[in-house]
């Protein structure tokens, strides 16, 4: 997928190892090749701030905001954000195995083409996010509000998705085999399919 062109930084963080972002704000900085690994984050601000070759590996993010930010090749291996805000964030070529995501906003994100194969989001909102070609194969994507959001050539098989809005998704375009699914989605489903559903 063909990167986004991030806010301009004001600001260079190189090598911020070591870190501890709790409570800080930072705005339009970049960090390149920082480790992260392991940091436990809570309340940190980051705005239009983009991460470049950053190491997020089995790090702790807890009411952390990353608002309008730009992560490239950051690895988020492991890392567990907690109510975080991630709204307008776009994500290129990053890797998610085992990330877990509980609540939080992440509305007009981007993470088109992302594999997240793995991955855990529960009690997100993902109104109006990018999800195109998403590659979530037995993912647990559960309690999502996916409003607005674009799921077409996403391949979801063997996700769990109970709970969460498909209002939006259309079945021909999105691979769901054996997806999970509850009885009410199911009826959406069947009604994204033309199919004429009644009691």
């Amino acid at each position: 997928m063909a990167a986004r062109a991030g806010v301009p930084t004001e600001s260079t963080i190189r090598d911020w190892d070591d870190a501890d972002p709790s409570g800080q704000t930072y705005r339009r900085v970049l960090f390149v090749d920082s480790d992260l690994t392991e940091v436990d984050n809570h309340g940190g601000v980051f705005e239009e701030c983009t991460f470049r070759g950053v190491r997020f590996n089995a790090s702790t993010h807890t009411d952390a905001a990353f608002v309008n930010c730009t992560f490239v090749r950051c690895s988020l291996f492991d890392a567990t954000f907690t109510r975080c805000k991630f709204v307008g964030s776009f994500f290129d070529q990053c890797t998610y195995s085992l990330m877990k995501v509980s609540g939080g906003d992440w509305s007009f994100s981007g993470l088109p083409g992302a594999d997240l194969k793995g991955a855990e989001f529960t009690g997100v909102k993902f109104r109006e996010a990018d999800l195109s070609g998403v590659r979530a194969p037995k993912a647990v994507l559960r309690d999502l509000d996916l409003s607005g959001a674009l799921l077409q050539k996403s391949d979801l098989s063997g996700a769990d998705l109970r709970g969460s809005d498909l209002s939006t998704l259309d079945p021909l375009t999105v691979t769901l085999r054996d997806a999970r699914i509850d009885v009410t989605q199911a009826m959406v489903v069947a009604a994204g399919l033309g199919l004429d559903v009644r009691p």
